[in-house]
């Protein structure tokens, strides 16, 4: 018998991983094991699963010195657009699945992320800040049409006027303009829309749920019309595969409505490097070495150094050569850095129909 580490390429059409090796906390690994009998009745196409768990606790916070907010929500655990370079992929071995194909098909929603946040909002002494969304797995990925987590929460965060930054890839934002324009007229929204490269090919095969370059350009546009800000995030910045396009990207953000643009250079942490290696090998196997040594060129020799403050850019020669191109793109089509700053002080917990009234 045959042991049988990438699954069938049938099976798991629409997906980036190619096989869902046993996550790094397991004392044993499993592998699918070939008894010569291979028949097609036998196919089992992998399809998405998605499991509710209510949670304890919404807002996640955290004190990383290179990062610009200290609270983020992120309503569901997986992600069924299916990024192959997602550094949020090793997260699932926390629940006991695998980084690779259990990422994109056993999803977790928290369906009472909006009763819990209302909660945290309304609680003595809670000091406002911008709430990040999106920043670990994406909240408009295709199970939102029909579970809106991601609705419910921007409403409670409407009603209290509270301040939130959301990055995504999903053209599903579109559906929450309404709150999203009303929100932005006081200064308490903005979204970061990310792309990869304007490749409508090489982004099938590395994110193959996700909208393709043309329709997430068409969500910027109409975000920015609807007077949200917007900004364009060029990331990951694959080197070797898709560091060419830093111009074209954002020329096209631009004409989109981005009014700034940030990057951030691949990141391949634990089973991430090996899942994208492996990706490499199957969908661009002229390419995969010297994306690989550009890739150790900007992490000390190694696939990822998790370093503050160069986790997200790398270090060495090529890093900055990568950095001076997009400031100076960046720039050349009229670009900042970020955009301005959301409004906290609007916060105000909503008075509710059994609250008695402070007359004075």
């Amino acid at each position: 018998m045959e042991l049988q580490d990438k699954i069938n390429p049938e099976s798991r059409r629409g997906r980036a991983a190619s096989s869902n090796r046993t996550n790094r906390f397991e004392r044993f690994e499993k592998f699918a094991v070939s008894d010569g009998w291979d028949l097609e009745d036998d196919l089992q196409v992998v399809r998405t699963q998605v499991r509710d768990e209510p949670a304890r606790t919404i807002l996640a916070r955290n004190t990383s010195p290179d990062l610009s907010f200290d609270r983020s929500i992120n309503p569901y655990r997986g992600c069924e657009h299916g990024c192959i370079y997602c550094f949020a992929r090793p997260t699932h071995a926390y629940l006991g699945l695998s980084p690779g194909l259990d990422f994109e098909t056993q999803l977790i929603a928290k369906p009472n992320a909006a009763a819990l946040l209302e909660r945290e909002l309304s609680r003595k002494g809670y000091s406002p800040d911008v709430i990040a969304i999106g920043t670990n797995t994406d909240a408009y990925q295709p199970i939102e049409r029909d579970r809106r987590i991601m609705r419910d929460v921007l409403e409670v965060l409407s009603r209290f006027r509270h301040p939130v930054s959301i990055v995504t890839k999903g053209g599903l934002v579109e559906r929450d303009i309404d709150i999203l324009s009303e929100m932005a007229a006081c200064g308490l929204a903005q979204v970061a829309v990310s792309i990869t490269t304007l490749d409508a090919d090489l982004a099938r095969k590395m994110e193959p749920r996700v909208p393709s370059p043309k329709r997430r350009l068409k969500t910027m546009e109409r975000l920015a019309s609807a007077g949200i800000p917007v900004r364009m995030m060029t990331s990951p910045i694959i080197p070797g595969l898709t560091c060419h396009e830093i111009e074209a990207l954002l020329e096209a953000g631009a004409a989109a409505g981005a009014k700034a643009a940030t990057s951030l250079v691949l990141r391949l942490p634990l089973e991430v490097s090996e899942l994208f290696r492996t990706w490499l090998a199957e969908n661009v196997p002229d390419r995969a070495a010297r994306v690989m040594n550009r890739v150790r060129d900007m992490h000390g020799g190694q696939d990822y150094v998790a370093d503050f403050g160069t986790r997200a850019t790398g270090t060495g020669i090529y890093s900055k050569l990568l950095r001076d191109r997009f400031q100076r793109a960046r720039k050349a089509v009229g670009l900042v850095k970020d955009l301005p700053v959301l409004r906290r002080d609007l916060f105000q917990v909503p008075v509710k129909p059994d609250d008695q009234l402070n007359l004075f």
